[in-house]
């Protein structure tokens, strides 16, 4: 049984994916850069926007040097017209705090964009008070390891003794180079890529506790 849990935020905790991506997908076609939604998950998944936009430049698309703020500010917006909480998540939180494992938030996302999505289910919101770190604002973005091995010092926690829940391979890379166990959230079918970085797949929130030693 893991002495605490890490989560990742969009795509584990919110479904705010969907959204992220066709914004991106309007924003490049915008600059004559066409993709579609699945080149773009497998391009961008579990990164920065800072990423993508570098990314899209070095492949012709001419985005002004504030591309990313303008892009941030459309894309809180769209979230906070509404982002459910992905299934399950009220409920496995029930269960780690019923069985006393901590549990905190690590994203590469801004606090704004945590904000702007979990802001929207203020019970699960309070439950995270003080617990949402921003990788970006830390200086260290997945997949370096120092965003996860920070959520551990804040629960003080032995970084071994953590379980990560990921979506992305970005993700699971930052998890396994901070020594950490991985979960890999697949709701949608085997994630090969996710797979491949170590990360245990699962599709439903309800399997978790079972994963973790608690059923």
């Amino acid at each position: 049984m893991p002495a605490a849990v890490l989560f990742d935020c969009d795509g584990v905790l919110v479904d705010s994916e969907p959204a992220t991506f066709e914004l991106i997908q309007q924003e490049f076609a915008r600059y004559g850069l066409h993709r579609t939604i699945s080149e773009l998950e497998d391009m961008f998944i579990g990164g920065t926007i800072e990423a993508v936009a570098e990314t899209a430049r070095s492949l012709g698309a001419p985005l002004p040097p504030n591309w990313a703020e303008t892009y941030y500010k459309s894309l809180y917006a769209v979230l906070r017209a509404g982002t459910p909480l992905m299934p399950g998540v009220p409920e496995l939180l029930d269960r780690l705090d019923a069985a006393g494992i901590p549990f905190v938030v690590g994203s590469n996302g801004r606090s704004a964009k945590m904000e702007a999505t979990l802001g929207q289910h203020p019970e699960i919101r309070a439950r995270l008070d003080g617990l949402l770190f921003s990788g970006q604002e830390l200086g260290c973005p997945k997949p370096q390891p120092g965003l996860y091995l920070h959520c551990a010092k804040v629960l003080g926690v032995e970084p071994a003794r953590c379980v990560v829940i990921e979506d992305s391979p970005t993700g699971a890379r930052a998890a396994r180079a901070a020594g950490m166990r991985c979960l890999g959230y697949a709701p949608h079918g085997p994630n090969r890529r996710l797979a491949a970085e170590g990360a245990e797949l699962f599709a439903d929130m309800h399997a978790v506790p079972g994963l973790i030693g608690l059923s």
